[in-house]
């Protein structure tokens, strides 16, 4: 279950184009296991915190698409850390 669509990540991403699909779709996988991991949720509480995981997840999904060769994975989590904290923390 991805929270993200691929048009829906492709416009925030504003990509037009068909060739980088199946690298925006790992993307996004990419970015539900790590948001998962981060907000330290299940996929039950990710979908719980839609908003939040989606906002997240497309963050992630545009940063390492955006650095794909010069990524900052600490930067990347600590930010994710920020954005989750109320997940984190269980807050909510």
């Amino acid at each position: 279950m991805n929270l993200i669509s691929l048009p829906e990540t492709k416009n925030y991403l504003r990509v037009d184009h068909c060739e980088d699909d199946k690298l925006i779709l790992t993307l996004i996988d990419t970015a539900q296991r790590l948001v998962m991991d981060v907000g330290r949720m299940t996929e039950k509480q990710l979908a719980e915190n839609e908003e939040t995981s989606r906002q997240a997840m497309l963050y992630t999904v545009s940063y390492l698409y955006e650095n794909r060769n010069t990524a900052d994975y600490h930067a990347l989590t600590l930010t994710l850390r920020a954005l989750l904290f109320a997940q984190r923390e269980g807050v909510v």
